[in-house]
């Protein structure tokens, strides 16, 4: 997955579990940028009777840098609170839910929005409604407009939701994990079989949803529209982050008590960056470092441990990458720094010399008219890695860059094996999936009409 139980800790606690960041000029708000980051991996639509929320003891943040030492200059910060209406039955809801203050509606959450710059800190919402879980056509009938409902347009020009959504991300999972396995490619595999279609090991999971859309002026440096897409003041460094209490204590007649400083036990920006670039040993470190202390991981960056295995896993199919013994000057660029103007025309996202893991927005370049999966490596430049949309192809973009495919970018002598523009056989522009405005990740998928397999 994305990021989805990528860190042994992390693994262990769902709810604190970022699994995936977005940050992307809002296809139809131009003027805005949408920043989400998402939680609780892999949620089975049928997961009653408890169904799946938000933790109350966690601390989720989104942050944004705009001057480029990797550091929050602008942070929104959700904390949520449940309440439960009937303490004396079993079920999340005791009737049909068709309102955001459905009586039928047992457990429900509402959640405050705090930005931070500096010293300055605004509440700018409180008392929020998360809308329910799709339970089925009859607990939740018309959940469309249900959902509709708890997306909140504040007084300062920001607009929120906080909810379950439809999983975005997809990914031939099962593959993946076999020995990288790629189904197209099968019969060139270190162990062969016959090729097949990939399989959206993804399709029918939900996903815990926090989506803030933002006027672009609150997010610059100096307060300006971005219009200029060669202009630092154009980009920004985007990642979402969880934090629970240093101190906990269980207690089975009162309740566990929390105390102590926030700890942060999950971060995540560029997708599969701890995943599939940080080592076993250092996963859940990462986990709690800021992104401006990343250089101590560079060397994971620049020789990618993927990038070895490739030519093992698949026999005399990279031979120009087996061979390529320098550091990997165009992941790091891709991943730590952004890409630099000059390399690719018309484009740079370039945050500095301070090696960080961010998704880097240059907020300049409007959203695609004709959008492809495969963001800038398909000449999209409003696509990943400039940013991140829900619907971008990442596995894909980020296998061919680790096969090679980006080195030219760098050092033009390279020439790329011919296997670096592998793909992983999934087009998942399913109309359902995602949706053309906010929060963009479409309806959740319910458990009555999902099949389990």
């Amino acid at each position: 997955m994305s990021s989805h139980r990528e860190a042994p800790a992390i693994a262990k606690d769902p709810v604190a579990d970022n699994t995936d960041s977005y940050a992307f000029v809002s296809q139809d708000r131009p003027d805005t940028v949408t920043l989400i980051t998402n939680y609780v991996p892999l949620e089975a639509p049928a997961g009653g009777p408890n169904f799946y929320e938000f933790g109350d003891d966690v601390l989720y943040a989104i942050y944004v840098d705009n001057d480029g030492d990797a550091e929050p200059d602008v942070t929104y910060q959700f904390r949520f609170r449940t309440e439960l209406k009937n303490p004396n039955t079993f079920l999340y809801n005791t009737g049909q839910v068709t309102s955001l203050d459905s009586p039928s509606w047992n457990r429900r959450q509402f959640y405050s929005v705090t930005r931070v710059i500096g010293d300055d800190v605004t509440i700018l919402g409180q008392d929020l409604a998360s809308p329910p879980c799709n339970i089925g056509p009859r607990s939740t009938p018309n959940y469309s407009a249900l959902a509709q409902g708890a997306v909140h347009i504040l007084s300062s020009g920001i607009t929120v939701f906080a909810g379950q959504r439809r999983e975005g991300f997809y990914v031939d999972l099962g593959a993946v994990f076999d020995l990288a396995d790629l189904r197209p490619f099968q019969h060139l595999h270190l162990i062969p079989t016959t090729d097949a279609p990939g399989v959206d090991a993804t399709k029918a999971v939900n996903v815990h949803t926090i989506a803030i859309q933002v006027p672009k002026v609150q997010l610059t440096r100096d307060g300006f529209n971005p219009t200029n897409p060669s202009a630092a003041t154009s980009v920004i460094g985007v990642w979402g982050a969880a934090f629970r209490r240093k101190a906990r204590i269980r207690d089975d007649s009162e309740g566990d008590t929390e105390s102590g400083p926030w700890v942060q036990v999950s971060r995540l920006a560029n997708p599969l960056f701890n995943e599939v670039i940080v080592p076993m040993g250092k996963k859940d470190f990462w986990n709690s470092s800021p992104p401006e202390d990343d250089s101590q991981f560079a060397t994971f960056v620049a020789q990618p441990e993927l990038a070895k295995l490739l030519p093992i896993l698949y026999p005399g199919v990279f031979p120009h990458l087996a061979a390529y013994a320098k550091d990997r000057a165009d992941l790091l660029a891709i991943l730590l720094t952004g890409i630099p103007s000059g390399i690719i025309s018309g484009f740079q996202n370039f945050t500095g010399s301070t090696q960080a893991d961010m998704l880097r927005l240059n907020m300049a370049i409007p959203p695609a008219v004709n959008p492809n999966i495969n963001g800038i490596l398909g000449g999209d430049l409003a696509g990943f890695p400039n940013g991140r949309r829900v619907f971008d192809d990442t596995t894909t973009v980020e296998l061919r860059a680790i096969a090679g495919v980006t080195i030219p970018l760098v050092d033009p002598a390279f020439v790329p094996d011919a296997a670096s523009s592998l793909v992983t056989g999934l087009h998942p522009m399913l109309t359902d999936r995602y949706q053309p405005s906010f929060p963009y990740l479409g309806v959740p998928l319910d458990g009555f009409d999902t099949p389990s397999t």
